[in-house]
C-alpha cells in the first residue's frame, strides 16, 4: 500500500477515533436521562481498536467477511457504521439510550448490521470460530459458499477466560484456515495496569492447539530506528521494560519523559537516545504496531496466505491511543471532560456544527469511504426452510419407555424423510451414544473434513467419519456445544443455508453451558438442546449427576422454549413442531416477531413410562385435540369425572406434574378415588408455553386496566378455581405458580435439596414425591379452601 493510500486511511481512522470518543461523550454530557445513574461507555478502550478496525473495514474486509467487535469497543464499530452509510445520524447520540445503540454489539437490538453479539467475554471472541466450523460443515454438505473470513477482535484480558481455551483446544475447530482472532494486546484490564505480559505463555497455547501466530509489536519509526547501529540495545530495553513503567510513558512528556524512559536502562540506552530531541522521544518509544496502519495490513495479509490452521494476532496497542487519558491506569470507564473534547474538536478541525458530519464525498477519504461501501453491501439471507417438516413421525410404544429413547428414535425417522433429513446435523459433548443419539450417527455418520479410516469394527456403533456425515462430535465442553449450536442456528445469515441444528448433553451440564446458551438465544439463534437424563431419577448417579434447577433455567430463560414431555406421541409431536418452527426461520425483525422465536429444550429422562394413560387420553380426546393441546403446553390425562362417575359430587383437586413422576401422580389419583376425591391429573408439556400464555392475558390486563381473563391452554386443561398440587423432579418452585394462575390454593412438590446415590423409589421417598405424599398435598390443599 503506498502512502498516498495510507494517508486517506489515517484521515479516515482520525474521524472514526472523534466520532467514537464524541458517542459516549454525548451520552454522558448532551443527554438527560432523569434518573442520575451513569451512562458510562469505554473511550479509552475504544480508542486502542480504532487503527485495526479502520484497517480491516476501509482496506481488508470483502462482503461475505463476518466480525465479532470487542464489546468495549462498540463505538467505534457504530461510528464506521455511520461513516459507511449503514446508521442513521440520529443513533449517533443515542448510545445506551431506549431504542437506541446498545451498550455492547447486540444482532438482535442494534440497527447497524452486528455480525455476532459480544458484551459476555470469551463469547463474542469464540463465536466466529464455530462459525467458521459451520462454514465448513455447509460447504461439505450444500456446495462450496462464496469465501468468508472468520475475524475476532477480542482485548487481551479475555484472554483469561477460560471458554477461550475450551475453543481453541477443540478438534471441532481445527485447520480453520478462514479464521483470524486479532488480540487487542494493550496490556491493562479493567481495575490495572497488568504487572506482567503473557505474550510467551500465550503464543505457546496458541501454537501447541495449531494455530499460526503473528506479532505487530513495533510502528515504522521503532523499526527504523532498530536498524541503527545500536538500536539493538533500544529494543532490548523497551522488550525488558517492566510494563508498568512502559504504560505510565503515555502520560509523560519531554524531560520527564526521557526520565522516567532511562530509569533502570543498561548502559548504551542513553547513549542512543541522546540525539533525538525531547519531543520527538515520547512519539518514537511508544510507536506501537497496533496503531501502525501498514503493520496491520502486512499482517491481516500474512494470516490469508496460511490457509491450513487459524491465525491469531497480537497488536499491540495502548488503551487510550490519540486521547489525553492514553495509558492512563485508571483510563477503563474514565470519560474525557467537556473540555477535553472542545480541545479535541479543535483539534480535528470540526466545529459544533460540522462535528457529526460523514467525510467529504469527493474528498479522496470520501471517496474512499463510498468505495468501500459498495465492496461491503450484502444481499438479503433466506431465513427459511423450503421444507415441510411432518406433524408427527408416528414413532411406535407399546410398552413401557423413556422419553431419551424415544427422541432417539424421531431423530431417526427424521433423517429418513427425504426433505427434512438432510437439514438435520446433531452434536454432543462426547455423550452422544449415552443421550440416545446412537441411531442417528449410524444412519447419516460423523462429520469430518475428510474421509476417516476406521481402525475397529462396532456393530452397535457404526462411527464412520466423512464429509458426508451429519453429526459433529465435540470434547468434553459444554460451553462449546452451546457455542456451536448457537452457531449452527445462525447458519442461515453467517453461511446462507438454514440447518435443523440438534444438540444433546446430560442435563445437570446445561448449567456448565449456561453463559453460551443464553449468548445464543440473546444472538436469536434457532435450535434444539435435550438435557438428558434429568433430576433424582437418574437415582443411582448421585447428587452430582441429579440436576434440580434446570426447568427453571428453561422457564426462564429468554429466547428459549421448555418442554418436559412424560409420553412417546407427545414427544414426537413437540420435537416435530419446534423443528418446523425453526424450519420457518427467524423473525424478520423485532416488529414482526412470530408467536414464538428462538430455540428449544427439551428435559428428558432415561426411565421407562408406561404408555397407556396417553393411550386412554387419545381415545378420550382425539388425536387432533390432543395434539393442539400437547403442543400449546398441557392437557388433562385423566378426567375423574369420566373415570369415576360416581364422583361427581366429590370435591376436586388437581394434579399437575410433568416427565418422570407422572406414574406416582396417577397412583395417588387412584388411591384419592378410593378416598372419596375426584383428582384430575393434568400432564404439563410445557410449563413455559402455559406460563408465557398466562402473563400474556395479565399483560394485556394490566395495559389496558381490564379484568386478565384465563388464557385456553389453561382453561382447557384446569378446572377453575380447584385446588393444585404440582409435582416435579426439580425445583418445587418451577410449578408453583400455577396456583396464581388458576385463583386456586396451591401444594408444590419437587426436589428443593441437593440429591444422593439410592433407587428411583428411595430418592422419591427422601423428596415426598411418591403416591403417599402426593396423596397427603392433596389433602392438604383441599384445607386450604
Amino acid at each position: 500500500m503506498n502512502q498516498h493510500d495510507l494517508d486517506v486511511l489515517d484521515e479516515i481512522q482520525r474521524r472514526v477515533l472523534w466520532l467514537a470518543t464524541r458517542i459516549v461523550d454525548a451520552a454522558n454530557h448532551d443527554r438527560n436521562t432523569g434518573d442520575g445513574v451513569k451512562v458510562g461507555g469505554h473511550q479509552a478502550s475504544s480508542a486502542s481498536l480504532v487503527t485495526a478496525m479502520t484497517a480491516l473495514w476501509f482496506a481488508h474486509l470483502d462482503a461475505e467477511d463476518r466480525v465479532a467487535v470487542k464489546p468495549h469497543a462498540s463505538p467505534v464499530f457504530h461510528a464506521i457504521q455511520y461513516l459507511l452509510g449503514n446508521l442513521d445520524r440520529s443513533y449517533l447520540t443515542r448510545l445506551r439510550a431506549r431504542g437506541g445503540l446498545q451498550s455492547y454489539p447486540s444482532r438482535t437490538k442494534d440497527p447497524d448490521g452486528v455480525d455476532f453479539s459480544t458484551g459476555s467475554v470469551g463469547l463474542g471472541a469464540a463465536a466466529p470460530l464455530f462459525a467458521a466450523a459451520t462454514r465448513r460443515y455447509v460447504d461439505a454438505h450444500f456446495g462450496v459458499r462464496p469465501h468468508s473470513r472468520f475475524v475476532a477482535l477480542i482485548g487481551d484480558a479475555e484472554l483469561d477466560e477460560g471458554n477461550i481455551w475450551e475453543a481453541v483446544a477443540d478438534p471441532a475447530t481445527t485447520g480453520l484456515g478462514n479464521v483470524m482472532w486479532l488480540v487487542d494486546f494493550n496490556r491493562q484490564s479493567l481495575d490495572r495496569v497488568v504487572p506482567g505480559v503473557r505474550i510467551n505463555q500465550w503464543r505457546g497455547q496458541f501454537e501447541a492447539a495449531g494455530w499460526h501466530v503473528v506479532e505487530v509489536k513495533y510502528g515504522r519509526r521503532l523499526a527504523e530506528a532498530y536498524a541503527r547501529p545500536g538500536g539493538e540495545r533500544l529494543r532490548d530495553w523497551i522488550d525488558a521494560m517492566p510494563n508498568e513503567q512502559y504504560q505510565s510513558l503515555f502520560g509523560l512528556t519531554g524531560p520527564a519523559l526521557r526520565k522516567q524512559f532511562l530509569d533502570g536502562a543498561p548502559a548504551g540506552v542513553a547513549e542512543f537516545v541522546a540525539d533525538i530531541p525531547d519531543d520527538e522521544l515520547g512519539p518514537l518509544v511508544t510507536d506501537l504496531g497496533g496503531h501502525d496502519m501498514a503493520a496491520l495490513l502486512d499482517a491481516y495479509a500474512r494470516c490469508d496466505a496460511v490457509t491450513d490452521r487459524p491465525s491469531v494476532v497480537f497488536a499491540y496497542t495502548v488503551k487510550g491511543w490519540g486521547l489525553p487519558i492514553a495509558g492512563n491506569p485508571r483510563n477503563h470507564s474514565a470519560l474525557l471532560t467537556t473540555e477535553q473534547v472542545d480541545e479535541l474538536r479543535a483539534a480535528y478541525g470540526l466545529t459544533a456544527e460540522t462535528e457529526w458530519d460523514r467525510l467529504d464525498p469527493a474528498s479522496p477519504a470520501g471517496i474512499r469511504t463510498g468505495e468501500r461501501r459498495e465492496a461491503l453491501s450484502r444481499a438479503p439471507r433466506e431465513r427459511a426452510l423450503r421444507v415441510t417438516v411432518p406433524e408427527s413421525t408416528r414413532v411406535r410404544a407399546t410398552k413401557p419407555i423413556s422419553t431419551q429413547e424415544v427422541f432417539g428414535r424421531v431423530l431417526v425417522e427424521l433423517a429418513r424423510d427425504g426433505q427434512v433429513g438432510r437439514y438435520l446435523v446433531t452434536t454432543a459433548p462426547d455423550v452422544a451414544t449415552s443421550t440416545n443419539l446412537a441411531g442417528f450417527i449410524n444412519k447419516t455418520g460423523v462429520f469430518a473434513p475428510t474421509q476417516q479410516r476406521s481402525w475397529s469394527e462396532d456393530r452397535m456403533l457404526r462411527w464412520t467419519e466423512s464429509p458426508a456425515g451429519q453429526h459433529i462430535e465435540l470434547g468434553i465442553s459444554e460451553m462449546n456445544l452451546f457455542l456451536l449450536l448457537g452457531q449452527l442456528g445462525l447458519s442461515w445469515d453467517l453461511s446462507a443455508q438454514p440447518l435443523l441444528p440438534v444438540g444433546t448433553v446430560y442435563d445437570p451440564f446445561v448449567l456448565r453451558g449456561l453463559d453460551a446458551f443464553l449468548y445464543g438465544t440473546y444472538s436469536g439463534s434457532r435450535f434444539v438442546v435435550a438435557g438428558t437424563p434429568s433430576g433424582i431419577t437418574l437415582a443411582p448417579e448421585g447428587g452430582a449427576h441429579q440436576s434440580t434447577i434446570t426447568a427453571s433455567v428453561g422457564l426462564e430463560l429468554p429466547g428459549v422454549t421448555f418442554v418436559e414431555p412424560a409420553y412417546a406421541s407427545a414427544l414426537d409431536w413437540l420435537l416435530c413442531d419446534a423443528l418446523g418452527q425453526i424450519a420457518g426461520g427467524p423473525a424478520p425483525s423485532a416488529t414482526a416477531a412470530p408467536a414464538e422465536d428462538g430455540a428449544y429444550y427439551f428435559r428428558l429422562s432415561t426411565r421407562p413410562i408406561d404408555q397407556a394413560p396417553f393411550a386412554a387420553a387419545r381415545d378420550r380426546l382425539g388425536d387432533a385435540v390432543l395434539r393442539r393441546q400437547v403442543v400449546a403446553g398441557a392437557y388433562r390425562l385423566v378426567d375423574a369425572h369420566q373415570a369415576h362417575p360416581h364422583l361427581a359430587d366429590a370435591p376436586v383437586v388437581q394434579l399437575a406434574a410433568s416427565g418422570a413422576v407422572l406414574p406416582e401422580v396417577l397412583a395417588a389419583a387412584a388411591e384419592l378415588a378410593e378416598e372419596g376425591i375426584a383428582a384430575h391429573v393434568v400432564d404439563v408439556t410445557s410449563l413455559d408455553r402455559l406460563y408465557r400464555a398466562w402473563q400474556r392475558t395479565l399483560r394485556q390486563g394490566v395495559r389496558t386496566a381490564t379484568v386478565p381473563s384465563v388464557p385456553g391452554a389453561l382453561r382447557s386443561a384446569f378446572a377453575d378455581r380447584v385446588p393444585v398440587v404440582t409435582v416435579h423432579d426439580a425445583a418445587s418452585h418451577a410449578m408453583a405458580w400455577l396456583g396464581s394462575a388458576l385463583g386456586a390454593p396451591a401444594v408444590p412438590l419437587g426436589v428443593d435439596e441437593f440429591g444422593q446415590s439410592g433407587s428411583v423409589p428411595e430418592l422419591y421417598e427422601l423428596h415426598d414425591l411418591l403416591p403417599g405424599s402426593i396423596v397427603n398435598a392433596a389433602l392438604a390443599a383441599l384445607a386450604l379452601r
